[in-house]
């Protein structure tokens, strides 16, 4: 299948995905979301993969977020819409799969970006790599299950100063709060990828399914932490902070946000 905003490569029993956006730093857009989608289910259903391995493109960014022009002017039900589809098409796809995914985050790892990587199973980290959910920054929350997989991963406590302070972790702090796995030099992350994927290929993969199914429905409960999530995302489209905060994102100038 010809892809425009991603690369695919199969090494041994290993599928590689790479966001190839380079120029907008891998930013997510409608169409990389459903290329990933459909490269994820590609790969699913190749009895020969039995690992996915996501990564970026360059030495500078895994996806530095969303691509916030796409949705400035959206209404609250678009924005509703827009974090329901991706929940569906993509990040709650990845979780729900049944073959191992790695994020390797070569970089800048903001908003969708990060949320992107929280939804792989297991995430490496490159020494560079700065990551983060900016969202309140532009009147808006993260929309892609980063309010719930966040806490999930890091603790409540920890998950709300990230979240409401708009903060950064580097990629050593990431890996001491328990957000990334791994820490590894950017020359070394994808090797260190593939190593660890070849490590799961020479285990069983119906014992893998199997436990992939058995974490996940350990979380299940919070489906009604995503519902809320995707209701106050698209609220938050409806405020003079939301256009406040992504007009001055465009007009590379600090936001005055009024709290309505």
């Amino acid at each position: 299948m010809a892809y425009q905003y991603i690369l695919v490569e199969h090494m041994d029993q290993t599928c590689v995905i790479t966001i190839n956006r380079p120029e907008q730093l891998n930013a997510l857009n409608k169409q990389t979301i459903q290329e990933l989608h459909d490269a994820f289910e590609e790969a699913g259903k190749n009895e020969h993969i039995r690992v996915i391995v996501l990564t970026g493109s360059g030495d500078k960014a895994f996806v530095a977020g969303a691509d916030i022009k796409e949705f400035a002017n959206f209404t609250i039900e678009e924005g509703k819409e827009l974090s329901r589809a991706g929940h569906d098409m993509l990040f709650n796809f990845i979780e729900k799969m049944e073959k191992p995914v790695i994020a390797a985050v070569n970089g800048y790892a903001f908003g969708g970006g990060l949320e992107l990587a929280m939804s792989c199973h297991i995430r490496l980290v490159s020494e560079n790599a700065v990551v983060g959910l900016p969202e309140v920054s532009l009147g808006v929350i993260p929309g892609y299950g980063g309010t719930q997989r966040l806490a999930r991963l890091i603790g409540r406590g920890k998950a709300t100063e990230l979240v409401v302070s708009a903060g950064r972790l580097a990629a050593n702090e990431a890996v001491q709060w328990g957000l990334m796995n791994h820490v590894y030099s950017l020359e070394n992350l994808k090797s260190e990828a593939m190593n660890l994927a070849g490590k799961i290929s020479k285990q069983s993969p119906a014992a893998i399914a199997s436990a992939l199914r058995a974490i996940h429905a350990g979380f299940v409960h919070e489906q009604t932490g995503l519902e809320t999530e995707i209701e106050e995302f698209g609220i938050c489209f409806g405020t003079e902070d939301f256009k406040e905060g992504t007009t001055a994102f465009i007009e590379k100038r600090k936001p005055v946000f009024t709290g309505k």
